[in-house]
């Protein structure tokens, strides 16, 4: 009787310095290991850190496991983590995670002349400093301008099928994000009239889509001014 064997297939995202010779030398020195994750934004086996960490921070019940070589990862993909589960760590909101931010993240801040007074906002690329989108100067307060930020670098991100996080340094906009609500006391006039269209627009759109992008509040003491800040100051 003929047996056919039905090979699985896994995933193994690499980091793309590893296809350098550079990278291979680098690492040569340092003891691999191979992170498997069985629920997260991305599933499979990663081989580096930074890479399995973006697939996982600030995903609700992510799950997953570091191993030190590809064959007990590879195994332990297989038998979805029911041995392994005990050992996982999860990530939970209160918890610090890392003495480092994600460089491959979006950052967003807003400045304002007075409050309320013109305010602008902006959002960069964590990593290089490049501005991928702005807005104003209009009539408002520096948290419309942090809310606005933050769900103008949520729609940019859908947009771009881009699964990675935004960081605000403003506790209080990523609270108004949760809420899907901006929970200001801005009168509603003429001088106000722009902002307010921006407001409704951007609560309309949290109320409307879903996002998996982990919106984490950055550590200004630890990593100093956020990327997108306008140093004004």
């Amino acid at each position: 009787m003929c047996q056919t064997r039905v090979k699985e297939t896994i995933t193994i995202f690499t980091n793309k310095a590893e296809n350098s010779d550079m990278g291979r030398k680098e690492r040569s020195d340092l003891k691999k290991k191979f992170y498997v994750v069985w629920k997260g934004r991305k599933t499979g086996i990663f081989t580096s850190w930074e890479e399995c960490r973006s697939s996982v921070e600030g995903f609700s019940g992510a799950k997953y496991k570091s191993f030190p070589t590809e064959e007990e990862a590879r195994q332990a993909f297989l038998q979805n983590g029911e041995k392994s589960e005990k050992m996982v760590p999860r990530f939970s909101p209160k918890a610090p995670i890392s003495q480092s931010y994600i460089e491959d993240s979006l950052s967003v801040d807003a400045s304002s002349s007075g409050n309320p007074g013109l305010m602008e906002y902006r959002g960069v690329s964590t990593r290089t400093g490049e501005i991928l989108f702005s807005n104003g100067p209009m009539w408002g307060t520096n948290n419309i301008g942090e809310f606005l930020a933050i769900v103008h670098g949520l729609g940019y991100l859908k947009e771009r099928n881009l699964n990675i996080p935004i960081y605000s340094d403003s506790a209080t906009a990523i609270k108004w994000v949760k809420m899907k609500k901006a929970n200001t006391s801005l009168p509603d006039t003429k001088e106000s009239e722009r902002v307010w269209k921006l407001i409704r627009r951007a609560e309309k759109w949290l109320s409307e889509n879903d996002y998996d992008n982990p919106i984490l509040k950055w550590d200004t003491d630890r990593w100093g001014e956020i990327k997108a800040d306008f140093g004004r100051k």
